[in-house]
Formats: structure tokens, sequence, C-alpha cells
């Protein structure tokens, strides 16, 4: 009797076990929420979006010849129809083809931890300094040799300052003059700022930070890596590289539908092994990098 009592309080002390470590990598992965949003999107499809779901992948794991270092973001460039990315490991902005070649490099001085990049206007980006928590406008042409961040219109923000995991991604709403900034965790957070950069020297400015807690609330992922906000939706996608995924929001940051970069979805042969950076042309091609320097490209049928 004793040794049938015995046994019975071992099978619940590992059903307990079990059910304790279950709970506690679904709560880490987010794989509640995750599964949540895609029942209730099963039961009652969401409103008309993007529709990342349907996407493919026609590029993938694609090398970037030239480039061994650690690349990190993406932002499309709709006047010169070209992709920008910029390295940490040596500081540079690069430029690149649809395709995924390099077609020019520009070393970048004084900047720090550059981590993220943002086209806003013809000839002129944002890049994030991530450790510091600048942002930082450039200008760049043709003729461009260097870009110095000490010549450079500047805004420190300076919150909650917690080494590697801040500024990790950019996005720009030109209608409604707003820069997406997206901390990466501890806490995930995606700031609006308005009034930066600026756009008329000669007018007086003002900068205004604000935040969403219910919209960062809904997010299923555990980082933020890279945004990408979509003019024709008015819709912000969300990259993550821990959950492998990225996730659509609508105008009132409400889930919407997602791409998975896990082997096996969207055509992928192979999981994408560190989502960095992605952006998006006025087709609604998706492109996106992942360290140290593969190049991929998804589109809808």
């Amino acid at each position: 009797m004793r040794r049938h009592l015995s046994h019975r309080l071992i099978l619940v002390y590992l059903a307990c076990v079990a059910l304790f470590v279950v709970g506690v990598t679904g709560q880490h992965l987010r794989l509640f929420e995750r599964g949540w949003f895609n029942l209730r999107t099963w039961w009652q499809p969401a409103e008309q979006g993007i529709g990342l779901e349907r996407y493919q992948a026609v590029i993938q794991a694609q090398p970037i010849d030239g480039l061994d270092d650690d690349l990190s973001a993406l932002t499309y460039d709709p006047d010169r129809k070209t992709l920008f990315t910029v390295t940490n490991a040596r500081s540079e902005l690069i430029e690149l083809s649809l395709d995924g070649r390099i077609l020019r490099r520009v070393p970048l001085t004084a900047f720090g931890d550059p981590e993220a990049v943002e086209y806003v206007a013809p000839n002129s980006y944002v890049i994030t300094d991530e450790r510091e928590q600048r942002l930082i406008r450039v200008r760049l042409d043709d003729a461009t040799q260097v870009l110095d961040a000490g010549t450079a219109e500047q805004l420190s923000l300076g919150i909650g300052l917690n080494g590697n995991k801040g500024f990790e991604g950019l996005a720009y709403d030109s209608t409604g003059k707003r820069l997406f900034v997206a901390k990466e965790r501890d806490p995930m957070v995606i700031y609006e700022v308005h009034g930066f950069p600026h756009g008329d020297p000669e007018k007086p400015y003002a900068v205004h930070v604000a935040q969403d807690p219910k919209r960062d609330r809904r997010l299923f992922v555990r980082d933020l890596s890279s945004l990408q906000f979509d003019e024709r939706s008015g819709h912000l996608l969300v990259l993550s590289d821990e959950s492998r995924l990225v996730l659509e929001l609508d105008v009132h940051g409400r889930p919407l539908s997602t791409l998975s970069l896990s082997k096996g979805a969207h055509g992928l042969r192979r999981t994408v092994p560190q989502a960095e950076g992605m952006a998006m042309d006025e087709a609604g091609t998706l492109y996106l990098v992942s360290e140290p320097n593969l190049f991929y490209v998804f589109r809808q049928p």
C-alpha cells in the first residue's frame, strides 16, 4: 500500500513539475497569447490588412557578398529604389540593390553603436545609436564620402538606459510625421516621436514623445528587432528575432496577421537564424536581413 502511494506521489510531483515547465516556457515564448490570436483569427477573421499569412519567400538565406560583419536593420529608399542597412562592428551605411547586392558603402564616424536606419525624406535618413539612445539625422547624396554624427542633427532620449537593449528599430509615417522607435526589451516599448527630424529650420519646433501601453501589451513577441510603417494601410509591422515572427498591427495597435520565420512556413526551407531588419516597398514586397549577412525577399502570390 505504501509503495503504491509512493508511486502516486512521484507521479503527481512529476506532473506538477511538467505543468510548471510548460507554463514557464509558454509565458517565456508568449505561446498562450499567440495561440489565442491564431484561434481568434481563424474563428473570426480580422479586418482587411496586409495579409502577411499569404506571403511566400522568393529569395531566402542568400549571402550578401562582400559583407561579413553583423548588419542590422533595413529601410527602403523610394527615390533610389534601393535598400539601406547599417553595420555596427565596423560602422558603415550600406546601400543594397533589391536583389541583395552591395552598391555603396559609406563609413560612419562618432555613431557609437548604430543599430537601425530609416528613410525619412529624399537624401535624408535617421540612424539610431542603440546604447546611448540617440536619434541622428544624416543627409546623403552621390558625393558623400563619410557621415559624421558630430555634425548631424540629433535627439537623445535616454529612457531606461540598459546597455545593449536600447533602440533597435525605426519606422516613419510621412503623413502623420511620426517616427516610431522600438526599444528592444526590458521593457519592450514602441515610442512615437513627433517633431524629429525637424522639417523646416526656419520655423520653431517642439519634440513630443508618446507611448501606447495598451498597444505594447498586445505584442505577443519576446523582443523587438525592427519596425516598418505601411503608408498604404497605416498599419505597423513589428519584427521579433526571438519569436521568429513578423506581426501586423492595425491603426489601433491590434494584431491583424503574422508571418512566421520558422522552417516550413511561407516556403522557408530553413528557419531564419537571426532576423534583424525588414523593409517594404510601395508594391508591398517585404525585404528582410538576418545576421551576419543573409538576405530574404517575401511576396504575395
